[in-house]
């Protein structure tokens, strides 16, 4: 019997070395996963962070491209809201000089040269607004006053006293116009 209670006793001694070497092996496997896991999961969030860095700044680049080149377009709006005064006077000067002479030498001069100031400013791309006849636009035009008309449709501007500019697509200055405010009331 002592035999048998021997080699009884060397296999459950043997076996249980085993189990413990198995239990710490799955344990070790278990922890290995685990920490595969959690790194899979760190690289896929610092994966998605790069692709979002990466968006926002071609997105930066783009707003910055786009805010140059409107910068660069709209570069002469304050020189040119100047030079447009400059225009208006000219232009009250021609009209009272036409009163006095329109076959005159320097009427004929200084109108050509307004033709070319213009035309150059229209290749720049500044464009009047001819408000009169028009319907009303607050985003054209500035009312300075209302006056009764039978020939004029209410809300349809009758005359223009300052003319308005817009440069490319932005306006510059409002038409001043004076606005019909239907058939005269008895």
């Amino acid at each position: 019997m002592t035999n048998t209670k021997q080699s009884h006793a060397a296999e459950t001694t043997e076996s249980v070395p085993m189990q413990t070497a198995a239990t710490e092996v799955e344990n070790e496997q278990e922890q290995g996963e685990d920490a595969t896991s959690s790194l899979q999961g760190d690289l896929d969030r610092f994966r998605d962070l790069a692709l979002r860095s990466q968006a926002d700044f071609d997105n930066y680049k783009k707003r910055a491209a786009r805010e140059k080149e409107e910068a660069i377009k709209y570069a002469n709006s304050s020189l040119l809201e100047r030079l447009i005064a400059i225009i208006d006077n000219f232009e009250l000067g021609l009209s009272a000089a036409r009163a006095e002479s329109e076959s005159s030498p320097i009427f004929s001069g200084m109108s050509m040269v307004l033709k070319q100031l213009t035309e150059f400013l229209a290749d720049n791309g500044l464009q009047p607004i001819d408000a009169e006849g028009q319907k009303f636009d607050p985003n054209l035009h500035e009312a300075i006053a209302r006056e009764a008309s039978t020939g004029v449709p209410e809300g349809t501007v009758i005359r223009q006293t300052r003319r308005g500019y817009r440069l490319r697509d932005r306006l510059l200055r409002p038409s001043s116009v004076v606005v019909s405010s239907g058939h005269a009331q008895r």
